[in-house]
């Protein structure tokens, strides 16, 4: 009677949702595999049916997806997809979502509100997931709102290494679009070599989503080029606004960065019409050819997360590599 052969090697696969493959295959490339093929499809009622063409069992699998638009069907093919791997006896799900959906609903204004983000991490964990990975979180507490490890990658390296290397002789200033976002400016800054902060203040209407007024310059920003810094850019507004009032204030030049392009219109022609002189973006949601215009920089996020995975699939440390960094 010939024994059981143990096999102790581990496998890594990586699957991919439909939302934006080209990131999925860059990031397996970098990883050295290929994406696992399946078959996805929507039945008439725009039901989603996903099924893996090969064996997933005792893999430890990564599943890629960007909650873009229309999120919620996205959203919902990356749950099915981690429920397709819990069925099939993978050994450990991590879901990989460049961008959270649902983020900005992290917490209660007023009462009758829902908690979106909450709500999303339960959903993933329902359906399977023993683990996450996300890039620049809108608010660091989400990470809180998975029971399970939440592995959080700032795209800040990439961006500022970019700005560093094209702006850097001349004098910067790093401006946060809200006096919310001040620590991540912090983090610019020291990045930046001690560049000097600056903050907008700005109000806010609760009733009017997408929206802001009044915009006020806190800091000294004359003469400098302004590196304007945010986590999103939606429609575009807020951040438009805070380049035209630098600009008013002195400002030699705005440079905008900011990690998650969403683009919602009419993004893309504030954009344009803005007196930013250059707009830098990471690819963590695909960004149709349509919506690139001649001042936008995509920078890819793929190196970021392929290093994630792979100290994920190691047992490395993800922490290890923003070490000195934060």
């Amino acid at each position: 009677m010939t024994g059981m052969k143990r096999t102790t090697e581990k496998n890594l696969m990586v699957f991919s949702g439909r939302a934006h493959p080209e990131l999925a295959q860059e990031v397996a490339s970098l990883l050295g595999t290929e994406l696992v093929p399946q078959s996805a499809y929507e039945f008439a009622n725009s039901e989603i049916y996903v099924r893996y063409e090969e064996s997933v069992r005792g893999c430890d699998a990564f599943v890629i997806q960007s909650h873009t638009a229309p999120i919620n069907e996205w959203i919902m093919e990356h749950l099915i997809m981690v429920d397709a791997l819990k069925r099939a006896s993978a050994k450990r799900i991590t879901v990989v979502m460049p961008f959270y959906g649902y983020a900005r609903q992290d917490k209660k204004h007023r009462g009758r509100e829902p908690i979106s983000a909450r709500l999303m991490a339960d959903l993933f964990r329902t359906a399977g997931a023993d683990r996450l990975i996300t890039v620049d979180l809108h608010a660091d507490q989400i990470q809180g709102f998975f029971d399970g490890p939440v592995d959080h990658l700032m795209a800040l390296p990439i961006l500022a290494d970019y700005v560093r290397e094209k702006y850097g002789a001349q004098q910067l200033a790093v401006v946060s679009p809200d006096a919310g976002r001040i620590k991540v400016a912090e983090r610019w800054s020291a990045r930046l070599g001690g560049a000097p902060l600056a903050f907008i203040h700005k109000t806010r209407n609760i009733d009017r989503p997408n929206e802001t007024v009044a915009n006020r310059v806190v800091g000294q920003v004359e003469g400098r080029i302004c590196v304007l810094v945010d986590d999103m850019i939606d429609t575009g507004g807020t951040i438009v606004k805070a380049a035209e009032a630098l600009m008013a204030d002195g400002a030699a030049g705005v440079v905008i960065a900011a990690t998650h392009a969403i683009l919602s219109d009419p993004a893309v022609d504030r954009l344009k019409n803005s007196p930013a002189a250059e707009v830098i973006v990471t690819n963590t949601l695909p960004i149709p050819v349509d919506r690139q215009f001649d001042k936008l920089t995509i920078l890819s996020i793929a190196p970021l997360v392929s290093r994630a995975i792979r100290e994920v699939f190691e047992d490395g440390s993800v922490t290890s590599m923003f070490d000195g960094h934060a």
